[in-house]
């Protein structure tokens, strides 16, 4: 067959066949992966020196020739391989452990390159497992222990020395003789990691398939060097500038088509999709507004008249909401379906639960039901309502007819995400708000205008995220921000504990919850104990401790992600029934729960937590009248630990508290939170402030011309078909 960078692995024979299961999980799955999977670091070999020179305790590298090299057994049935090796200027004495094939890889009078650190006691030298290759002469170039040797990410049954190989050849022999010596050259690999490497000599050259994409004009711009150069640079670099060079250019690429996807999605939404304008009825607005029991902030009026202007156009809306927990998310999309509703449309609102369409349900019935606005909630499997002082539960499953009936004739609509591959009937929707959906892309926002007349569509969330980054990873929807707290809410109090007074908080805690009648979480990072983290605090364990040992007079309930989605839910509406005194729980409670009545949150290991994360977990608290808190928990004594935990008690703003954690952690970090572990860049960073505006800039320029561009307008169009299928 022949091979292309975009030949899938398991399409490449039986001896990549056999490594694709172990390469999909580093995220390599064509060829063309292999070459950005980049360097996680360097050992640093550049110092090439004689043995009878090599200073005590440096990692260096040097060549010679094997005088011996045997197996030795010891009494534990250890294998040891010892080799001794010279240079004309003195010998080091080489040591391997149990690996007693190097007898037959390393043979005496073999000339070998050896990399590592010597060791010299009195005049004996010697090194311990050593990198190797085995040489044709000393003068053969080497990948594996000369120079800055890169280093990979890797997995169970792939070492970085067999990354390193494959990504040599590739970029050495692929682009420039036959695939199939490729495939021939593959199948020595295991030969060619022990030092014996032949080139192919007698391949047929053919041109490099590896085409530079980004345009002339922008390399020229920010000087950039050529793509070719910068991934050979990027795998097998001089020096540490041409490291520099190399991880510019290949993070810009990054940014730069991550935005241009963006662009091509938002320009198919503006340009290609017509819906129906929705006219504005101030005054029936202004009443709405006029008897809600507090005043919109500024920050809230501002998104309304955004929103307000989007949704008069023909172009569907498309519009992200963010803004911390209580910052009036809710009331701004409440205002938007009832425009929706004005206009004889319908309006719906999907939340990732069903206990959070509940609450939704009934903050959003209170406020348009007197306006005789028709509203309903339908669930997946089990319909259930929250009154104040009751709780009613109906048949599990609703005849279809019914629940037809309800998504036909209710003006506003309230389910889960369910209701999106559900048989539910979107004809008439004028808006659809989606809660707390992080990776809600281009494949659902389609299945949407599928099921209805392309909707407008307003999608809202409380991750904290810096606004470089939402406009990287939202660069197709247009952001609003509500970065201001209605009058009158608290601050929620909050302290980083140490060790010695956790006695004395679990005292203040009961003491709390006793006199003022409120209730706490207690959050740990881990379901269950670990063998390797045994001093990390687990939720079962940590619940029957709690229960037995501080809390016996308290009643504790326990909650994790293991639990089924209906288990979850009946925990956190028992708890919110105030069953509970105390639950005890792993970040699951994160999205979205309104339990006005907690007002303590201690939260365990929380070194082991992001600031945007922990600014998510205390807001689960705060949202009644009483004062509420928030207690960290650490065992860790590092100075930068501790500095980065107290910006929690002076630092309430998510917005703030992203930018700190991306600025002191990365954006690492960041992903759990927002991608679900999804990792959008491999080689760039979204605290390179400067490089993503760079790339935007450069991105619109290219964008408004792109026809000039086939080949790029081709990549982009495939990008943003395999970004469809993934979502």
């Amino acid at each position: 067959m022949n091979i292309t960078l975009t030949t899938k692995i398991a399409d490449a024979g039986s001896i990549y066949k056999k490594y694709a299961p172990r390469l999909e999980k580093l995220g390599i799955f064509t060829f063309e992966d292999f070459l950005y999977h980049t360097p996680s670091r360097y050992d640093d070999f550049s110092q090439i020196t004689k043995i009878g020179e090599a200073e005590n305790g440096k990692a260096v590298s040097i060549r010679g020739t094997v005088l011996s090299m045997t197996n030795t057994y010891t009494r534990s049935r250890m294998v040891i391989q010892k080799a001794v090796v010279t240079d004309g200027t003195g010998t080091v004495d080489v040591t391997w452990f149990n690996q007693p094939f190097l007898t037959r890889q390393i043979k005496t009078n073999d000339i070998i390159s050896l990399a590592g650190t010597i060791e010299q006691t009195g005049v004996k030298r010697t090194m311990l497992s050593p990198e190797f290759e085995i040489l044709v002469n000393e003068e053969q170039d080497t990948i594996h222990t000369t120079g800055l040797v890169p280093v990979y990410h890797t997995t169970q049954g792939i070492s970085s020395k067999w990354v390193r190989r494959q990504v040599h050849m590739l970029l050495k022999d692929f682009f420039f003789h036959h695939s199939e010596e490729l495939k021939a050259t593959s199948e020595s690999t295991a030969q060619q990691d022990s030092g014996h490497h032949s080139s192919p000599e007698t391949a047929q050259t053919r041109a490099t398939i590896l085409h530079d994409h980004l345009p002339e004009s922008v390399r020229q711009q920010y000087n950039f060097i050529d793509l070719q150069s910068a991934l050979q640079k990027i795998h097998f670099p001089n020096d540490y500038e041409e490291i520099g060079k190399a991880k510019e250019r290949l993070a810009f690429d990054e940014l730069f088509l991550l935005q241009l996807q963006s662009l091509h999605r938002r320009h198919i939404w503006k340009e290609s999709i017509q819906t129906q304008a929705l006219s504005i009825d101030q005054k029936k607005i202004d009443q709405l507004v006029g008897a809600l029991p507090f005043q919109l902030t500024d920050a809230q009026k501002r998104a309304v008249t955004t929103i307000f202007q989007d949704l008069q156009q023909t172009k569907p809306m498309n519009r992200l909401l963010q803004g911390d927990v209580g910052s009036g998310k809710t009331i701004v999309a409440t205002i938007a379906m009832y425009i929706a509703v004005l206009n004889n449309k319908q309006a719906v609102l999907m939340a990732p639960t069903e206990i959070l369409a509940e609450q939704h349900y009934k903050s959003i019935k209170n406020l348009l039901d007197p306006l005789g606005v028709k509203i309903e909630l339908v669930t997946g499997s089990t319909k259930r309502i929250k009154n104040t002082k009751s709780r009613i539960k109906e048949k599990t499953k609703q005849t279809s007819h019914n629940s037809s009936f309800i998504i036909h004739h209710s003006n506003v609509l309230i389910g889960t995400h369910a209701l999106l591959y559900s048989k539910a009937d979107f004809s008439n929707a004028g808006l659809v708000v989606i809660d707390e959906q992080q990776r809600f892309g281009v494949e659902q926002r389609a299945i949407i205008r599928e099921k209805g007349n392309n909707p407008h569509i307003l999608t809202m969330t409380a991750t904290p995220i810096p606004r470089t980054m939402a406009l990287t990873v939202y660069g197709d929807l247009d952001v609003s921000y509500l970065d201001q707290m209605p009058q009158g809410r608290k601050y929620i109090k909050t302290w980083l504990v140490p060790p010695e007074k956790r006695e004395g908080a679990y005292e203040w805690m009961q003491k709390q919850i006793t006199e003022t009648d409120s209730q706490a979480f207690i959050i740990c990072p881990f379901i269950e104990e670990s063998e390797n983290m045994q001093t990390i605090k687990a939720a079962k364990v940590e619940y029957e401790r709690l229960q037995k040992d501080i809390f016996p007079n308290l009643r504790l309930g326990l909650l994790h992600g293991k639990m089924k989605a209906k288990e979850k839910d009946d925990v956190l509406v028992e708890f919110k029934d105030k069953k509970y005194d105390i639950l005890v729980a792993t970040p699951v409670v994160e999205v979205g729960i309104d339990i006005r009545n907690a007002t303590i949150i201690l939260i365990e290991a929380s070194e082991r937590f992001g600031l945007s994360q922990l600014h998510q977990l205390r807001g689960r608290v705060g949202r009644g009248d009483k004062q509420s808190y928030c207690l960290l928990f650490t065992e860790s004594q590092n100075s930068e630990t501790i500095t980065r935990l107290k910006a929690m008690e002076t630092l309430h703003e998510g917005a703030k508290l992203a930018e700190l954690d991306l600025k002191l952690r990365g954006s690492g970090d960041l992903y759990g939170t927002m991608q679900s572990g999804y990792r959008m860049l491999k080689i760039a960073s979204f605290s390179d402030v400067h490089l993503i505006e760079k790339a935007r800039a450069s991105a619109r320029n290219v964008y408004n011309k792109i026809d000039e561009f086939p080949d790029l307008k081709n990549l982009i169009i495939e990008k943003t078909k395999k970004k469809i299928s993934q979502d």
